[in-house]
């Protein structure tokens, strides 16, 4: 008879192309026993009260931060991130921080009435069982949005990660572990997609968060189906700043660009293109292409290098793809290709002028080091061509005028507006968005809403 070889998920290194970890996935049968632990645990888990829940969620980031020296490398390996960055605890700490906070205020009993007659109240259950399918790009910040409220608010978490990012999952179940929350409450399990659509198709979970591409989520919309399960979907995005005459040239530059390159423009919010209002747009390009024009793309275990590769070839090959039909159609890059670019996984940052919205490259997703800018005559071409496209997460807005941008923001179609910033979350908001960058919302009291459901309780407690 032959011997049933398992299926091995691995992630490849863009340093240099190798098999840098490989895990093996699990059978259908060791996920839906996984999928049991969970179910048991989490009774009890909910039973605890709520301040012990969120000190053993707090000690658990706070070992994960101690990880620091071993997991830095280990993202960069994984996905491409240069060492200086320092990885991901400040804002793992932060949105953690922030929700731990919130969380006594959000669960709290909405009472309605409570007299001598009635006790009308609504309180907040937790959903039970929460699956979080987390992405590469931000493999701890991604993850961190949905498994500290879920833990918080009485759920267990089961953890799925990206194969780009293997290490990830496991690393962080272990630090929490280690603090204390119970091995079944939060397990890190290696699946493949036909395993985990089954888990969901079965009802295994109250609740499903996902981060990725937009065919990602509709599989995951597919599998749900019928269901009823409750989704989280984080998708596309081609994010747009507009910097207005007024703005303050300089922090738009230094911002904008910094928020369209950065980790190799792997940002789910990352800025992908740049509309300027004509009196200020060639003092604008002039700052962007001189501080674009000072990134170093290199080896990202080199303190000196600022950017590093993209996380995988086949990622790059759609940024390359873009441009080349963009410079075939009219555009003009801006910056000369770096000695570093081997044609693979490490890509030169580029920026174009000359583009359009007839190109693909300023209207579907490119989530790598490329920003292009377009001229505008006002207000009105600038909202039309940020609402011309298919996503919608952040939109960011420069001017000295909070009044002109607050008017601005509720024409453009998008889940955050952004004032003389981009490219952050702020956890006591609500991380939504709009058309295909998905459904739901994270972080905030809203996060937590979404992380549990509403019971209402009617009780007579005398007759009258």
């Amino acid at each position: 008879m032959d011997q049933i070889v398992p299926k091995v998920l691995k992630c490849v290194s863009p340093i240099d192309g190798s098999v840098f970890a490989e895990r093996p996935v699990l059978t259908a049968d060791a996920a839906a026993a996984a999928v049991a632990r969970a179910r048991a645990a989490q009774t009890g888990w909910a039973a605890r009260p709520l301040e012990e829940r969120i000190a053993l969620v707090t000690a658990g980031v706070a070992r994960l931060g101690e990880m620091a020296d071993e997991a830095v490398p280990e993202l960069a390996h994984m996905m491409g991130r240069p060492v200086r960055y320092g990885g991901e605890q400040g804002g793992v700490a932060e949105r953690t921080e922030t929700m731990a906070a919130l969380a006594a205020s959000a669960l709290a009993p909405v009472v309605v009435e409570d007299s001598a007659r009635f006790l009308r109240a609504i309180k907040r259950e937790p959903q039970g069982l929460v699956l979080v399918v987390a992405p590469w790009n931000y493999p701890y910040l991604t993850a961190v949005n949905t498994v500290v409220p879920a833990l918080i608010a009485g759920n267990a978490v089961l953890l799925k990660h990206a194969t780009q990012t293997l290490l990830a999952g496991e690393r962080m179940v272990r630090a929490f572990h280690e603090a204390g929350v119970p091995a079944d409450v939060f397990q890190n399990l290696f699946l493949d997609h036909e395993t985990t659509a089954g888990l969901i198709a079965a009802r295994s979970f109250g609740f499903v968060n996902f981060t990725g591409s937009v065919a990602g989520g509709r599989a995951i919309e597919r599998a749900a189906a019928g269901t009823f399960t409750g989704l989280g979907l984080e998708l596309g995005g081609k994010d747009p700043g507009y910097v207005m005459a007024d703005a303050d040239l300089d922090a738009a530059a230094d911002t904008l660009i910094d928020g369209a390159l950065y980790n190799s423009g792997q940002c789910c919010c990352g800025i992908e293109r740049i509309y300027v209002a004509a009196p200020v747009y060639d003092a604008f390009l002039e700052k962007a292409v001189a501080i674009a024009g000072g990134l170093t793309l290199g080896d990202p275990l080199t303190p000196e290098t600022t950017l590093g590769p993209m996380a995988h070839r086949r990622f790059a090959d759609t940024v390359r793809r873009q441009v080349d039909a963009a410079l075939a159609a009219g555009a003009v890059a801006h910056l000369p290709a770096s000695p570093a670019d081997d044609g693979g996984a490490y890509v030169s940052p580029q920026i174009l002028t000359g583009v359009d919205h007839a190109m693909e490259i300023m209207r579907e997703e490119t989530f790598g080091p490329v920003v292009g800018i377009m001229k505008v005559a006002d207000d009105d071409e600038a909202v039309r061509l940020m609402n011309d496209s298919p996503y919608g997460l952040t939109a960011s807005l420069w001017t000295r005028d909070p009044a002109r941008a607050e008017a601005l923001g509720a024409r453009i179609e998008t889940g955050t507006v952004f004032l003389n910033r981009c490219d952050y979350i702020d956890p006591a908001l609500c991380w939504t968005g709009c058309k295909d960058t998905g459904r739901g919302g994270a972080m905030s009291a809203i996060g937590y809403h979404n992380l549990t459901r509403p019971k209402s309780y009617h009780l007579r407690i005398a007759q009258a």
